[in-house]
């Protein structure tokens, strides 16, 4: 509305007016084309989607896109039934989700910000004080590891630890930077102590603390990025900070609050997870205990009853529930008329945070934001929100044509390149969305 400042001011209110009265028209015929583009793609897209389960890179596979109101765009399913048969998996089926669980703890503790019972700044101290004493690795030369080649074991093994002298912030979990890190670090030596911890197996957030606090940070807290256990360490901050678990945050503040009904920690009764697969051997088979090693040996267990809630790794959804979650984000915070999140907030969420000479985009809060090689390339286009999860979950948001994407399966490893298939589905989709526009 700038360029109309020097109008009659008459002039501006009745061209406001007539602006935003045609807006709803004008998205409604907007929406109407991209429905329109992908029903005309969808049997592609569903052809490629089954060749993906039909040669035996994923167990199942299942589609779901939503306009930015929670109306269905497309949804496809295809599943091995010799792999699991006497199985219906629908927007509704229970998986577990890993990393893609982040992005909501995320989405709490910012909540919390917002009600001033955290602050950016906060020393994560102040709330877990077990991490007083840590301790950082370094090289035995004395290297940061964020900066040795791994191909030089020898000068690395033994590591020495050295004294955390920098103070470590909520900002630093937000954008993994406070030097947490997960047993797949390629360094023996760190990664066979934290998996000496096999810290999934804690009774409770406390066991897992202690636990934690004997083991070395791989980096001086801000020193750089490094992905890692940070938004589970975040998640601990959360609950002392509101005095609630983190399961009683995603039920009050996304269940109930929200109407979001496919969020959760701990297995829904009556329900079965669908079983671990992985493709490491080049064939598909279910996984055998240790294969799925981020933590070590074993993984969460979902009890409902075991009161372990990792905000990084440890949420269950469908993906009619976490699309539900995503449309929040896009609706900048509101969802089913109620406001979680201010439009400020989410704003922050997708700023660029971490990663901002990366050719391919940066992250924003532990949330991907493409960069405009993402369109040349064909696998979709700039600026659009990405994440995934260990076990092959992935779910991106186009805040620019307002819809949501969710691609689940459970596959820790495919024998193809791990975001083939999704890179594939949404290049196919936006080529035709950008012959319409």
């Amino acid at each position: 509305m700038n360029r109309y400042s020097q109008s009659p001011f008459c002039f501006i209110i009745v061209f406001s007016l007539l602006f935003f009265s045609c807006q709803p028209e004008e998205k409604k015929q907007e929406i109407s084309k991209i429905h329109a583009v992908i029903n005309d793609q969808k049997p592609a897209l569903d052809s490629l989607l089954d060749y993906y389960v039909d040669e035996d890179f994923y167990p199942f596979v299942y589609a779901r896109l939503e306009n930015i109101d929670g109306s269905l765009l497309y949804e496809h399913g295809q599943q091995n039934a010799n792999l699991l048969p006497n199985t219906t998996i629908n927007k509704d089926t229970w998986i577990r989700i890993w990393s893609m669980s982040k992005i909501v703890t995320i989405t709490l503790a910012l909540d919390l910000i917002e009600e001033g019972l955290l602050h950016f700044d906060d020393p994560v101290t102040k709330f877990i004080p077990e991490f007083k004493n840590l301790q950082v690795a370094r090289a035995n030369d004395g290297s940061p590891l964020t900066n040795v080649n791994l191909s030089t074991l020898e000068n690395i093994c033994p590591l020495q630890l050295v004294p955390n002298d920098s103070v470590m912030t909520i900002l630093h979990l937000l954008n993994h930077q406070a030097g947490f890190y997960y047993a797949t670090t390629g360094l023996e030596c760190l990664d066979s102590m934290l998996a000496e911890k096999n810290i999934a197996t804690s009774k409770n957030n406390q066991d897992f603390i202690d636990r934690l606090a004997s083991l070395p940070l791989i980096q001086q807290p801000g020193e750089s990025d490094y992905y890692g256990i940070n938004t589970t360490v975040l998640g601990f901050v959360a609950e002392r900070a509101s005095g609630k678990s983190l399961k009683q945050l995603v039920d009050d503040k996304l269940g109930k609050g929200l109407k979001i009904a496919g969020l959760q920690y701990g297995i829904p009764d009556g329900t079965t997870l669908i079983p671990k697969f992985t493709g490491r051997d080049s064939m598909l088979r279910k996984a055998k205990r240790g294969e799925l090693d981020i933590f070590g040996p074993d993984v969460p267990d979902y009890d409902p009853d075991h009161e372990l809630y990792l905000g990084g790794e440890g949420m269950l959804a469908t993906a009619d529930g976490y699309a539900d979650f995503v449309r929040m984000l896009v609706q900048h915070g509101s969802l089913n008329g109620n406001r979680f999140l201010e439009k400020e907030t989410v704003e922050d969420i997708y700023a660029p945070h971490s990663q901002l000479d990366n050719p391919y985009g940066y992250n924003g809060y532990n949330l991907w934001v493409s960069g405009d090689s993402m369109r040349l390339k064909g696998l979709g286009d700039a600026g659009l929100w990405l994440g995934g999860g260990y076990e092959c979950t992935h779910f991106w948001a186009d805040p620019k044509r307002n819809f949501v994407g969710v691609i689940m399966s459970q596959n820790n490893q495919v024998k193809s390149p791990g975001y083939e298939m999704n890179d594939k589905f949404k290049g196919l989709l936006y080529k035709a969305l950008f012959e319409i526009e």
